[in-house]
């Protein structure tokens, strides 16, 4: 049922965005079926599977380097009084920072490299992912410890038994959050600053007033995000409350 409740809503968007179409200025809102020989003719022609494959590159770089370093900060911060004190307020500054203005940074310290982009989004990324982290490792059920403890668990066993079970939700919520924040701040710095990518791709169209393209580029990469969070992320998550 939520599948066809889903389709019949995608159904009732392409009608609706039809219907608009045909009143509209073909320039500012061009139809599905324009859009969609657009994505075809990108794709005959192989740009649109570079560009997207370059963008899903960086977004599984940043994206892996921020959970890792995250997850890590995240635990220390909610197991350590001490350090969330000392490096609670820059995690602010650097969560109420615009990526904008992180990106333009990243830009000028480090150059117009794939360093900085993959910096750029990471930074962005990060802070989201320790804060929830913190707060899962702030909750971690006390008659475990206590158990932990009287058994005499080792930090190996302790890591595998007692933390990782209780604080795998928290990872998932993160990842999920993650992933959408990340693929957005990619385009934005692709368009800052790469050669190529989604990114690129929306911004070369866009100085040519191409709202087709930049429609087309936008709803296949949009499509594609969807799909792994449909088809990776919500199993995972499925699998995870089960398994609780």
């Amino acid at each position: 049922m939520a599948l066809l409740a889903r389709l019949a809503s995608l159904v009732v968007l392409l009608v609706l965005w039809q219907a608009v179409s045909v009143y509209a200025d073909v320039r500012t809102l061009p139809s599905p079926a324009a859009v969609a020989a657009f994505i075809g003719r990108e794709a005959q022609k192989g740009d649109l599977f570079f560009n997207v494959g370059i963008t899903l590159m960086r977004v599984a770089i940043s994206f892996v380097i921020a959970m890792s370093l995250g997850c890590l900060l995240g635990i220390v911060l909610g197991r350590s009084k001490w350090a969330d004190q000392i490096l609670d307020t820059p995690l602010l500054v650097i969560l109420n920072t615009p990526a904008l203005v992180i990106t333009v940074l990243a830009y000028v310290w480090l150059g117009l490299t794939e360093t900085a982009a993959i910096v750029a989004v990471a930074l962005n990324k990060l802070p989201n992912v320790a804060v929830i982290m913190r707060e899962g490792a702030r909750g971690l059920d006390p008659g475990l410890e206590e158990m932990a403890a009287s058994y005499r668990f080792d930090r190996r066993t302790w890591i595998g038994n007692v933390l990782i079970p209780q604080l795998q939700p928290f990872v998932i919520a993160a990842a999920r959050s993650g992933i959408s924040l990340a693929w957005k701040i990619v385009l934005v710095v692709e368009l800052i600053g790469r050669p190529n990518g989604v990114g690129f791709a929306i911004n070369y169209y866009f100085q040519l007033f191409d709202v087709t393209a930049v429609i087309g580029y936008s709803l296949v990469f949009m499509t594609v995000m969807l799909a792994i969070d449909t088809l990776i992320l919500q199993p995972i998550d499925a699998h995870v409350r089960r398994w609780r």
